[in-house]
């Protein structure tokens, strides 16, 4: 009963949380959990992987962002959050590999997000990728 409440106060926590913007140098965008007190794993996962990205370690960037993924696909939190916060996750793996210059996997985990949540985030790393891509 406890646990289940720790994990419940856990993932509120989490999904009240909003997605800020970390720019890069390459123009495109990242997104990060804004909280403070980001010390669940997905929150970790996710924040790191933006972290890797901004500082080019792009192979554990891809490694972390997957992990991200995964845990929100196993999150029990509200359906619309889980899908914005794993169409951030995946776009933000898509930028890593895209500066990774694996654009085929970059370009459809961009395409992905953009399927999953419409954002203004996502559409714009897109737009820049295909721009990149000259599409």
């Amino acid at each position: 009963m406890k646990l289940t409440l720790i994990k419940t106060i856990a993932l509120g926590s989490l999904f009240t949380c909003s997605a800020a913007v970390m720019a890069d140098q390459s123009d495109y965008k990242l997104m990060i959990i804004d909280n403070a007190a980001a010390s669940q794993p997905v929150e970790q996962s996710f924040n790191n992987c933006a972290l890797n990205v901004k500082s080019k370690n792009y192979a554990q960037a891809d490694e972390i962002c997957t992990k991200a993924i995964a845990l929100l696909k196993q999150s029990n939190g509200p359906r619309m959050k889980v899908r914005e916060l794993t169409s951030f996750a995946l776009s933000n793996r898509g930028v890593s590999r895209m500066m990774a210059n694996n654009d085929t996997a970059g370009l459809s985990d961009l395409y992905e997000a953009a399927q999953i949540a419409d954002s203004e985030m996502v559409s714009h790393n897109l737009t820049r990728a295909k721009e990149y891509l000259s599409l």
